[in-house]
């Protein structure tokens, strides 16, 4: 028999105001033949890859790490998220596009594999990310000490990419978990997505924080311009996340934004301090320093754990995960300070 006993009032989140319809980005410009392949897709081309003269042998010959590739892959991947703007929801599962991004991650994930140690050791893997090393060089040592406004706002503005849709990827793996490892990684997203508040979304943080420093917030504004080494580290999370196969390398990469987060978020906050940045600027990196240090519990105790319990075979993919990420981060930021080293503000 049902109850007749009128429930509990629920407790409802603060969603905030109605923003109207969403809308994608606009299609970036083609920096070479594969990404003219997927643009021209997405502009209602009917070509397939082998029509517009892409052979096999051109795309196993393609720079992984290159322009072209790399955001070819990005505008394939981003039809899961938000789209483009004017571009038909249908092609998110068009077979030709999802059969020329196949071919392009086999060529991402051989570069990746033959570049890192691999391994199955994720113990010993952690303990290297917990080590701060003496006068390390990194964006965020650089921006501490001696770094512009103005490369604190490019820094920024490149981060959007991944931060005004932060956490997203990593809610493609929830799924293919279960028991405790899920719980945890749950826990973490409801941080990351403002803990039922929308004002406290990070991505919400971001954009505010991208507002404060005069740059534009909307979604995806900066495509155009993000080079191929900042369009890599997103991709590998979009790849990761999209493949269930892939989970293990997926947490890898968790491991590594949540356990190097937090001091790295610290020296931003240095950073922008020194530059007399205001609170509403500084806001988005000091909720990372106390947010990430939490979750880097979560995620040693309340996901690596219990997964490698659980699927012991795992933990190579875990390492890789983490092995790939961070020389993703490496070759960005290597890649920052040299122009920064080279060039001035325009």
């Amino acid at each position: 028999m049902l109850s007749t006993t009128a429930p509990p009032p629920v407790a409802v989140p603060d969603i905030g105001p109605d923003t109207g319809p969403v809308t994608g980005p606009a299609l970036p410009a083609p920096r070479g033949p594969l990404s003219l392949v997927v643009l021209d897709t997405l502009r209602g081309s009917t070509r397939t890859p082998s029509a517009a003269g892409l052979t096999s042998a051109a795309i196993e010959q393609a720079d992984p790490y290159g322009e072209d590739l790399q955001l070819a892959l990005y505008c394939c991947y981003e039809l899961h998220y938000r789209g483009f703007a004017g571009v038909s929801d249908g092609l998110e599962w068009d077979p030709g596009l999802l059969g020329l991004r196949r071919d392009l991650e086999q060529v991402f994930l051989a570069a990746l594999r033959a570049e890192v140690r691999g391994g199955t050791d994720v113990a010993t893997e952690i303990d290297t990310l917990l080590v701060e090393v003496v006068d390390a060089s990194g964006v965020s040592h650089h921006l501490r000490r001696t770094g512009q406004l103005w490369q604190l706002r490019e820094y920024i503005a490149y981060r959007s990419l991944y931060h005004l849709k932060e956490a997203d990827p990593h809610a493609w793996v929830i799924p293919r978990l279960t028991g405790p490892a899920k719980v945890a990684l749950v826990t973490i997203e409801y941080d990351e997505y403002g803990s039922g508040s929308v004002g406290r979304m990070h991505a919400q943080l971001f954009a505010d924080m991208m507002t404060e420093f005069g740059l534009c917030a909307e979604y995806g504004a900066y495509l155009d311009t993000a080079p191929a080494a900042l369009l890599a580290e997103i991709n590998f999370m979009s790849l990761c996340g999209l493949h269930r196969w892939l989970r293990g390398a997926l947490i890898g990469q968790l491991v590594v934004a949540e356990l190097t987060s937090s001091p790295s978020s610290d020296r931003l906050v240095q950073a922008m301090r020194r530059l007399g940045c205001g609170p509403a600027a500084i806001e988005f990196y000091a909720e990372h320093i106390e947010a990430d240090a939490v979750h880097e519990q979560l995620v040693r105790h309340g996901i690596i754990a219990p997964l490698l319990a659980a699927e012991p075979a795992l933990a190579g993919d875990v390492v890789f995960g983490i092995q790939a990420s961070t020389l993703l981060a490496d070759r960005f930021s290597d890649l920052l300070l040299r122009r920064w080293a080279e060039e001035q503000p325009t």
